[in-house]
């Protein structure tokens, strides 16, 4: 009989116990969960061929910062096209790497590329060129009509606007399509651009406030420095995306 009222007096106090344990909160939900993100640095030379390290710079923090973001590390994929690198991957590998990254996480996506452009494109690594048209073709692959982000971080890179724009897109380009940008010598440390981007996201609310904060460094910088003509970074943003932006997929700050 003891031992019986023993047995239930413990079991009593373990079912206590267990009841009044404290939950712990779970961790909220990023608004980027299920997003497809890849940054690609498509270049490593300067303009006369010598090698340099700003755009593997960029891909490396420009990682770093959207991850902490909110960004899903198992969604994000980072590319370098320098052919001496490590890690280094062909043209074709960083299009079916950013493919199959899509193809897992289907709610948006968000692409960075950095690198040197002219009026045709941009140079992707030693395979050429990768041209608006060619883009704009593949992010409607990758991305159809999921919410979608692409910068596009190079001299000229406006002539991108007209095969990327949609209205579930916004974009983002680091000079007119008539113009150079700055930041690619070998004592830079990141491309103007995305210096910027990177200078400007600790305090963005939004991808459109990023965009605003980013002009407005770069402006500052090269008129402090004396650059002439200004690169004038642009943006155009969708009519279907622009409410979310400011709503379902503002930073978390």
């Amino acid at each position: 009989m003891i031992r019986t009222l023993v047995a239930a007096t413990v079991a009593a106090l373990t079912l206590s116990a267990c009841a009044t344990t404290p939950s712990f909160p779970q961790q909220p939900r990023s608004p980027f969960d299920g997003w497809a993100a890849a940054v690609v640095a498509a270049d490593w030379r300067t303009s006369r061929g010598d090698p340099i390290v700003a755009f593997d710079n960029s891909r490396r923090d420009l990682t770093a910062a959207f991850k902490a973001e909110g960004f899903e590390a198992r969604h994000f994929v980072d590319f370098t096209l320098r052919p001496d690198a490590a890690d280094a991957s062909t043209g074709a590998q960083v299009l079916a790497g950013i493919g199959e990254t899509a193809r897992r996480a289907t709610v948006g996506c968000f692409l960075y590329f950095t690198s040197h452009g002219n009026t045709r494109g941009i140079t992707w690594g030693t395979e050429g060129q990768l041209s608006p048209a060619r883009m704009g073709q593949l992010v409607d692959e990758w991305c159809g009509e999921r919410p979608t982000v692409v910068v596009v971080s190079a001299c000229f890179s406006g002539v991108f606007i007209p095969e990327l724009q949609g209205p579930n897109r916004m974009i983002m380009t680091a000079a007119r399509r008539d113009r150079s940008s700055f930041g690619c010598s070998q004592d830079a440390v990141h491309p103007y651009f995305d210096g910027c981007v990177l200078e400007s996201l600790p305090n963005a609310t939004d991808f459109i406030h990023l965009s605003e904060l980013a002009r407005t460094c770069v402006a500052r910088r090269e008129t402090a420095e004396g650059l002439r003509p200004a690169s004038e970074p642009q943006v155009f943003i969708g009519g279907d995306i622009r409410p979310l932006l400011t709503t379902t997929y503002a930073f978390r700050g």
